[in-house]
């Protein structure tokens, strides 16, 4: 925890968290963006330095990006209280929408409005994570000029081809972000176990195979997400599949119509993408099957990010310790830039989707006094217009 005079107190970070989970749409590129852009650059409650740290933490630690993040920067400045509080501040409001867009969704039989909601707002997203990308990008790797580029030749080989790879294999590697990391460690700051071997201890998180027990259905439905939270790296999307395979593949609880319309409402709420999990689990046992589904998935992402914190901040000053953050940072911003590119293949499919997220784009960057939340209300808008009417 840091000790330096704060200019912002525990309220303070919790009314921001309740906001952003209120009204932050885009999904963990997005949410990310927000954070530095408000915390960092305008606010300044939160130096570079620690925003990169949780950045890089958050990547290594399996769970949801975003959600992580905002963990620790509950942290950084309050402890295991800021953090607690933090991670619920900013949950907590899009669990409650999900969970009455659930409840909506039993009572009418379906969304047949959310999809012409959901072809406007997507489109609108995908313009406002391209911007943040390109903004993260800037301020972690360096600005698209060729001596800044030529300073910084091997983070840009890292980013670029943890972006191909990401796309490609639409799967977020740890053990590549955390083999760039030594990379670049090496190269830059070699520690002084490299230059004089000693025993060096590493710290790799494993999975152990556990025997099947018949718990019933919610003691089911905790298990699973509780396997989701703990063992799924990479942003709130990369839990996506792992989720397709188990409720609709393994366990028969939602048709594949139910699967899609829930991430729908996972992209068309604020807040972490993974959110989706109370809506999935309010169909599958109602209130109390959300309230497991989302306990399940955020507690090991709470306890993998608060448990590492104090020695992570601890050795964070040290030369070689900050050149393996740089280089896993890199990995981790090339990741999210080719899970963009993913999402827009899917999502950009005919002229008025190109237009809207073309048009988002260049809202948010000529016309400050227009937020992400207008833009998401007039994207739905135009989605019924051109879907319904």
């Amino acid at each position: 925890m840091s000790t330096e005079r704060l200019n912002y107190t525990l309220i303070d970070l919790i009314k921001y968290f309740l906001k952003l989970g209120t009204t932050g749409f885009g999904g963990p590129v997005a949410l990310v963006g927000y954070m530095h852009r408000d915390l960092v650059e305008n606010k300044k409650w939160i130096n570079d330095s620690d925003f990169k740290e949780g950045l890089a933490l958050s990547q290594l630690a399996p769970g949801p990006l975003a959600a992580q993040l905002g963990i620790y920067i509950g942290f950084v400045h309050f402890g295991i209280l800021g953090a607690t509080l933090s991670g619920l501040a900013f949950v907590i409001p899009s669990f409650i929408m999900v969970v009455l867009l659930g409840i909506a969704y039993q009572a009418y039989g379906g969304l047949p409005w959310m999809q012409a909601i959901f072809y406007g707002i997507s489109a609108a997203v995908i313009g406002i994570i391209v911007l943040s990308s390109y903004k993260l990008t800037v301020k972690s790797i360096s600005k698209f000029e060729v001596p800044a580029i030529k300073n910084n030749w091997l983070l840009w080989i890292f980013y670029i081809a943890a972006t191909v790879l990401t796309a490609v294999t639409q799967k977020e590697e740890l053990l590549l972000f955390v083999a760039l990391g030594f990379i670049y460690m090496i190269v830059k700051a070699p520690p002084e176990w490299i230059k004089r071997p000693k025993t060096a201890s590493l710290f790799f998180l494993t999975t152990a195979g556990l025997s099947s027990i018949e718990l019933g259905k919610l003691g089911d439905l905790a298990w699973f997400f509780i396997k989701a939270g703990a063992f799924v790296f990479g942003s709130g999307l990369a839990i996506v599949p792992f989720l397709h395979a188990g409720v609709v593949n393994e366990h028969g609880w939602l048709t594949e119509h139910q699967f899609v319309d829930a991430v729908a409402v996972a992209m068309i709420t604020p807040g972490p993408v993974v959110i989706t999990v109370g809506f999935i689990g309010y169909l599958v046992a109602g209130a109390t099957g959300a309230t497991i589904a989302a306990l399940g998935v955020f507690l090991p992402c709470y306890l993998f990010t608060v448990i590492p914190a104090p020695y992570f901040k601890k050795i964070s000053q040290n030369k070689s310790i900050k050149a393996f953050v740089d280089g896993i940072t890199a990995g981790v911003i090339g990741a999210l830039v080719g899970a963009v590119i993913v999402i827009a293949l899917r999502t950009i499919i005919d002229i008025p989707t190109a237009m809207i997220a073309t048009g988002t784009v260049l809202i948010l960057t000529y016309i400050k006094k227009i937020q992400e939340p207008h833009i998401i209300a007039i994207a739905a808008l135009l989605g019924v217009l051109l879907k319904l009417i």
